[in-house]
């Protein structure tokens, strides 16, 4: 009950300050929270709004799957090799400290405009996460545990899918957590260069029209589903952590 009313009181502190930011802004840099959701009440409803959604559900979607399969069958070979993963290390944290931006031409050179650039920059953004955790999780688990899957004379298949994946699982899990809003990230830059559909085509195109509310509900409904997805991986992150 407390958490509730604090998350009430924390919600009526920011439209508040929303509200207050507006009069000082004006309707210029800002929309007002009625406005808003006004905008918002209406995109709902909107053919247009759930063509782009779709749009960009498919390639966030394509991201997901990129990011999630590759970074985990890399990341798996980096950890069961020492040697390899001590090589790959710096430099897998070498390309994650990059900004991805600055790719944006090569994406543009190879994939050219439309739903493969999108898809690529959204697995550019979500796959480095889940290699580096499930490659440290799995070097981390303990070779007691490696010993024993030797001594019950597992083949490689059974080793991996019976003991490695099951005891890296937490770190593995929290990669993806990352890795899939990376990836929705990576997703909406790339519609905001790169596609003529998609809700960061919208995005962009209200901006250059200076359709503020328009700017404002977008912002709002993007970072509503990104809250609510981290929170929901989060908690199973969590779940998985207690019970490892």
């Amino acid at each position: 009950m407390s958490r509730r009313f604090d998350g009430l009181l924390f919600t009526i502190a920011v439209l508040l300050l929303w509200e207050l930011l507006y009069r000082i802004v004006g309707s210029s840099g800002l929309s007002s929270p009625i406005t808003t959701f006004a905008t918002v009440v209406h995109l709902l409803g909107s053919a247009r709004f759930w063509q782009n959604v779709a749009a960009t559900a498919d390639a966030f979607a394509l991201a997901v799957v990129f990011s999630l399969g590759g970074g985990l069958a890399i990341g798996l070979l980096l950890g069961l090799s020492r040697f390899a993963g001590d090589v790959f290390d710096p430099i897998l944290n070498a390309l994650t400290a990059i900004p991805k931006i600055t790719l944006y031409p090569v994406i543009l050179l190879f994939f050219g405009l439309g739903m493969s650039a999108k898809v690529a920059f959204g697995t550019i953004h979500g796959i480095f996460p889940v290699i580096i955790l499930t490659m440290n999780g799995v070097r981390n688990i303990s070779p007691v545990i490696r010993k024993a899957a030797r001594v019950m004379r597992l083949t490689p298949a059974q080793t991996i899918r019976n003991v490695l994946l099951p005891a890296a699982l937490p770190e593995i899990f929290s990669g993806m957590r990352i890795g899939v809003s990376l990836a929705l990230l990576g997703t909406l830059v790339g519609e905001l260069f790169a596609s003529d559909r998609g809700v960061g085509f919208m995005l962009i195109q209200s901006v250059e029209h200076s359709d503020v509310p328009t700017v404002m509900a977008l912002t709002l409904l993007l970072f509503a589903v990104a809250v609510a997805g981290g929170l929901a991986m989060l908690q199973i992150d969590r779940r998985l952590r207690r019970e490892g």
